[in-house]
């Protein structure tokens, strides 16, 4: 159900959006619009499968920029098996410069209403949160970005660099469209990734902590482990067993620690988070694994924290297991499926051959089964351009955030332009307490304090980088 606009701008007011200094101004139409455009994403059930309608969430932005100035010949929709993507150009006054990128995606994960307390595909607004699926991951920020640039044609700003809006479709499952798209847009000259990056509020004070900005995120890759054996009747056992053999391999590889890895983003982030880290063991670790990636005492700590592991190196574990086909029989076949998340500057098959040395088990064959949906690539450079637009358009809404890099344990969009040679950064202007993370969870939530500070933000991002 759409809300009136008197409404919205009552339940902005009442969300504790920050108070304005002197001489700022607030944007009335942005912020209204921010909050109805999310409502109305949220209620469309993009997800992959039967209904997906990621299609009908496309066109809703489409139909939202044309409002707001776009030429609807500037704005492509384009389907792609059951789901669409979606490039929208505002022309620069400069041709001959690369344009910037604005990347996200409009598909969310599965969300069954029978789990959550509120229909997930209904929006509530209630005691300042704005919840439902993709509140937070990515339908907030995808209206956040949108309204944002609605609202600096209405100020009559006019791009010197063309700027382009992108979504893709599918960045929760097979993540085609999003390969299609950078493959279309190969020749920009950076890509703002509004799925990444985020600020941290205060547990208690709800004041916000840091912010930190993406530059690098690890692979995803999945491997399958298999074991053969002739098989036979169980009252004959064998010395060789599929399932024992693959047993021990699987044991092998679940003790096995990849070397611990650390580039400049990363090396940036423990430095700088470990003093807003609370336990003052895992800071100490945090500071000392900066100085020296080798020190075995602050790795130990790191790895047993679920919130670091990820950070320290490759990491992979075993996620299914699979073996035999009867009671009274040997088994013939055993497998298991070993997911890894990779450290920027590793090859699939490297990963492969280290698994398979490390299962150390005869006839084992171990094969790489990622396909289409990932991809390695590099860090991004930490361009002077980008860290100090964002870092003013941060501080700006912010004055005196501490503000750091980091590196995705996880897989975005952002690999793919990456992977073709161009810088993407994850730098969202959302903030969310720890406790208040839903992403892909239940009972999904954003914070709508985070709707004029995200506004403000982009203004001063976009036109830096476009002008």
């Amino acid at each position: 159900m759409r809300l009136s606009k008197f409404l919205v701008a009552a339940l902005l007011a009442a969300s504790a959006q920050p108070a304005l200094a002197k001489g700022e101004k607030a944007w009335p139409q942005a912020e209204s619009q921010v909050l109805d455009l999310s409502q109305r994403l949220i209620a469309i059930r993009s997800v992959s499968g039967p209904g997906n309608e990621t299609l009908k969430a496309q066109q809703l932005v489409k139909d939202t920029l044309v409002a707001g100035g776009w030429q609807a010949s500037d704005i492509e929709i384009v389907p792609v098996d059951d789901t669409a993507y979606l490039i929208a150009t505002w022309p620069g006054s400069d041709p001959k410069l690369k344009p910037l990128v604005i990347s996200g995606h409009i598909d969310v994960v599965e969300a069954k209403a029978a789990d959550w307390v509120r229909d997930p595909f209904t929006p509530v607004v209630e005691n300042g949160y704005l919840f439902g699926r993709g509140a937070s991951d990515m339908k907030f920020d995808a209206a956040l970005a949108t309204s944002t640039l609605i609202e600096m044609r209405r100020q009559g700003y006019k791009p010197r660099r063309t700027i382009v809006l992108q979504f893709s479709g599918d960045e929760e499952t097979t993540m085609k469209t999003g390969r299609l798209i950078a493959e279309r847009l190969k020749n920009a000259e950076l890509v703002i990734n509004v799925d990444g990056g985020g600020g941290t509020f205060d547990e208690k004070t709800g004041k916000p902590l840091y912010w930190t900005w993406q530059g690098a995120e690890k692979t995803y890759d999945d491997y399958e482990l298999a074991m053969t054996n002739p098989g036979g009747h169980s009252s004959a056992p064998r010395p060789e067993n599929a399932i024992v053999q693959l047993a021990q391999a699987l044991d092998r590889i679940g003790r096995y620690r990849f070397p611990a890895e650390q580039n400049p983003l990363t090396k940036a982030y423990f430095e700088q988070a470990a003093q807003f880290e609370s336990d003052p063991a895992l800071a100490a670790a945090m500071r000392a694994f900066a100085a020296n990636p080798k020190d075995e005492a602050a790795l130990a700590v790191l790895r047993a924290n679920p919130a670091t592991v990820g950070k320290v190196g490759t990491t992979c574990v075993p996620t299914l297991l699979s073996g035999g086909h009867a009671q009274n029989a040997l088994p013939q076949r055993a497998t298991a499926n070993i997911n890894c998340r990779v450290f920027p500057g590793h090859s699939r098959e490297e990963i492969r051959a280290e698994l398979e040395r490390v299962a150390a088990m005869p006839g084992l064959k171990v094969t790489a089964i990622s396909g289409e949906d990932s991809i390695s690539s590099p860090a991004s450079p930490m361009r002077p351009d980008f860290v100090a637009a964002a870092e003013k358009a941060m501080r700006k809404v912010y004055p005196g955030v501490p503000i750091f890099p980091s590196q995705a344990s996880g897989a975005s969009d952002s690999m793919w332009y990456r992977a073709l040679g161009v810088p993407s950064y994850g730098a969202s202007p959302t903030y969310s307490k720890d406790s208040d993370d839903y992403a892909h969870g239940l009972n999904e939530r954003v914070s709508l304090a985070n709707v004029r500070p995200g506004i403000a933000y982009f203004l001063s991002l976009l036109t830096d980088l476009s002008k």
